[in-house]
């Protein structure tokens, strides 16, 4: 078990550079076994689950390698369809292997996903998406097992717009007879990456971004394919909440500012000064956060449930009352007792919380509960007076590129121990 020993007082300063993003990255690599030549893919993370998720492309016969945030695949020999046990209870984007191994095999084992425990995922809109495509669908022994050698299009409707339920049927449709629209589509910024990056091995997707997604069945592959990770928005908000709550000055390059907008509006109503340009962003706190009137989590364009965890940490030293309020996740506030330990007030009831700012918050031993948690506390402890400890940063590693040493680059003091 891993810790930050972070010493707390130090104002961030610099400039950073942003890294790739973890939910675009992790969907792209599992559409990569839909190829059948080289595909290289660059600025892509390097955090724990992508780790995990090159495990499992190997595990399934295609060839990985990483050199820095380039990685190549040589998915062609790829021969398994099901899923290694062990790696995917580890890693909740292993769900995103379903589509791509239909695609690719017209079949796919898989166990139930793994990952953090935020609250009830369920993966029926997957299942119920995958169906209409024509995929029989049945659970032997705790595996899902999907069989769908003779996929057809369809028109799905998604009850929610779900991003991994969205980004699955995308995947599996593409190699389909026929065409396929999926309408209340989720409209998040990975999701076009995906697109994107579907696009590059030789399909026909259009419409993300918008409600209504359109793909063409019978995609046509081609010899080899580059594609660049789009910059990591929720990546990019954490650093810039720890800036406000240390009261520093930093800019952030390779930041998609358009996809930022509702993090943005609220940390202006914090009292942050930003200053933009379409891949760069500067913030900085002079003096204590005012309080956030209202944060309720929705899927995009909404606030994200991504960053709530984040801005709560905001809240706890801001000068007034917040109020926050969870709509996608019922485990989501796991932070709220590890942040009442440094001093933090907090009043909860079921998905709303009410946060009482104070001045500054004491030094703690903590532990993350999540991957979010952890970047909360993280963040809480830079602003907070004394040393703070915090336990399970390997749930931080699995979506963070080397967070202690990107905030010490700032000017954070944070010392890591492994255990």
């Amino acid at each position: 078990m891993g810790r930050f020993i972070i010493e707390g007082g130090h104002p961030l300063n610099g400039t950073l550079k942003v890294q790739g993003a973890k939910n675009a990255a992790l969907p792209i690599l599992a559409a990569g076994i839909m190829s059948r030549g080289e595909v290289t893919l660059t600025n892509c993370p390097c955090i724990r689950d992508v780790d995990n998720m090159l495990d499992i492309l190997g595990e399934l016969g295609a060839g990985t390698e990483r050199r820095g945030d380039t990685i190549r695949l040589s998915p062609g020999d790829a021969s398994r369809c099901v899923m290694p046990n062990r790696l995917s209870k580890e890693l909740r984007s292993s769900i995103f292997m379903l589509g791509p191994l239909l695609s690719r095999f017209g079949r796919a084992v898989c166990t139930y996903p793994g990952g953090c425990e935020i609250g009830h995922r369920p993966i029926d809109l997957h299942l119920k998406g995958l169906a209409a495509l024509g995929a029989d669908i049945r659970e032997e022994r705790g595996r899902i097992v999907c069989e769908g050698k003779n996929l057809h299009g369809a028109d799905i409707h998604l009850d929610y717009p779900s991003v991994g339920a969205t980004e699955n049927i995308m995947m599996a449709a593409a190699s389909a007879k026929g065409d396929t629209c999926i309408t209340n589509a989720a409209r998040e910024p990975e999701i076009e990456d995906l697109q994107n990056f579907l696009n590059a091995i030789g399909c026909s997707i259009w419409g993300a971004g918008t409600s209504t997604l359109y793909v063409r069945g019978g995609m046509e592959h081609v010899p080899s394919a580059v594609h660049r990770i789009m910059p990591d928005r929720i990546a990019a908000g954490t650093i810039l909440c720890a800036a406000a709550v240390t009261g520093g000055n930093v800019t952030l390059t390779d930041v998609c500012c358009d996809h930022m907008g509702a993090a943005f509006a609220k940390l202006r109503e914090a009292g942050c000064e930003l200053s933009q340009r379409a891949d760069t962003v500067t913030i900085e706190m002079k003096g204590r956060p005012n309080e956030i009137k209202l944060i309720e989590t929705y899927p995009y364009p909404g606030f994200p449930t991504d960053m709530q965890a984040q801005f709560f940490a905001l809240c706890t030293v801001a000068e007034g009352t917040s109020v926050i309020v969870e709509n996608l996740f019922e485990n989501r506030f796991r932070h709220c007792a590890e942040l009442a330990k440094m001093g933090a007030v907090i009043t909860q009831k079921d998905r709303t919380a009410i946060v009482r700012g104070v001045e500054k918050l004491s030094g703690a031993s903590v532990s993350a509960r999540d991957l979010r948690c952890g970047a909360a506390l993280t963040i809480a402890g830079l602003g907070a007076e004394g040393i703070t400890t915090v336990d399970n940063t390997e749930l931080i590693d699995r979506g963070y590129q080397g967070l202690d040493k990107v905030l010490c680059s700032l000017g954070a003091r944070i010392t890591r121990e492994d255990g």
